[in-house]
């Protein structure tokens, strides 16, 4: 189905144990593309579910499935698919997000000559239902990098993967995806793509981001997570080193909330409150963990409480 003239564009899909609810769904978005010159790469991680099955009932000679002997990891499957993809373009698609008929040819029109590391669309957040929670232009076209990274510290834009088109080569030549925990190595990349090779900004609402119920299970995980985040802001410091002390400051804030966040998906509570304490730590204390903890917890319970009566 190649388009003359038009640049081959892998939707790279890597999976695992999804089929029984969303993998589909994921293929369905990639094979309604608006956009016909498609690869879709679909990497499963070693799957010990019927995802073969489900991936063989599509018929359309574009679909590239890939089995892998062990599992990966999920970065490992991310880097294979970067690695392995075709096409000029790259857009990692994960088994459990939706991107809009028209995300990839709204982005390859966006973009049009110019040769720049990536293209970015506003992203919705939906429920395991598809029930849109929130969605969020993306306001990043005419703003500098450091207006960009600012605007993301202040909640104006996101940085989802599912909104995020790829140059290939320049994916590949900053490394692919990777950070210390491989919890923040998606924002890692798409931050030294940015700045060593530019990006387009789409102001409309293309790709879905699915928020799933989450236990974070331990203090340790949070701790990994700050140590991702810290390593992300030295990153970006290094990147923008005239910015150092504003992207400092204001990263922390916003980080130090992030992880806090995090942390409030900690069970049960004492191991919540050890959470809380290694995020004020990791940042300084940059936001008094128990102003947030009295703010998320204490002060709803309160409310309750007095409005029993």
């Amino acid at each position: 189905m190649n388009e003359i003239g038009k640049p081959l564009v892998t939707i790279a899909i890597p999976t695992y144990n999804r089929a029984e609810r969303f993998l589909a769904n994921a293929i369905n978005c990639a094979l309604r593309q608006t956009y016909r010159n498609l690869e879709i790469l679909i990497s499963d991680n070693c799957s010990t579910d019927n995802t073969e099955q489900v991936v063989r009932a599509f018929t359309d000679s574009r679909i590239r499935y890939i089995k892998q002997s062990v599992n990966l990891g999920a970065n490992g499957n991310f880097n294979y698919c970067i690695n392995n993809a075709a096409g000029e373009y790259i857009h990692l698609l994960l088994d459990d997000d939706e991107i809009d008929p028209d995300f990839i040819e709204s982005c390859l029109a966006a973009v049009g000559d110019r040769d720049v590391g990536l293209i970015r669309t506003g992203t919705r957040l939906i429920d395991d239902e598809g029930t849109v929670l929130m969605q969020r232009e993306n306001p990043g076209n005419g703003l500098s990098d450091v207006e960009f990274f600012l605007a993301w510290f202040h909640n104006k834009l996101t940085l989802y993967v599912c909104s995020t088109v790829f140059k290939t080569d320049k994916l590949r030549a900053v490394g692919g995806f990777g950070s210390l925990h491989n919890l923040f190595q998606d924002v890692m990349a798409e931050a030294r793509v940015i700045v060593r090779y530019g990006r387009v900004d789409l102001s409309e609402v293309k790709a879905s981001f699915r928020l799933h119920d989450s236990n974070m299970g331990s203090a340790a995980k949070i701790s990994a997570w700050c140590e991702d985040s810290q390593q992300f802001l030295d990153i970006l410091c290094d990147l923008l080193p005239a910015h150092r002390e504003v992207l400092v400051s204001e990263g922390k804030i916003f980080l130090s909330k992030m992880n806090l966040e995090l942390a409030a998906g900690v069970r049960p509570l004492f191991r919540r409150l050890h959470g809380y304490r290694i995020v004020g730590s990791n940042f300084g204390f940059p936001m008094n963990p128990f102003t947030y903890l009295y703010r998320k917890e204490l002060k709803p319970l309160l409310k309750k409480i007095v409005r029993s009566r």
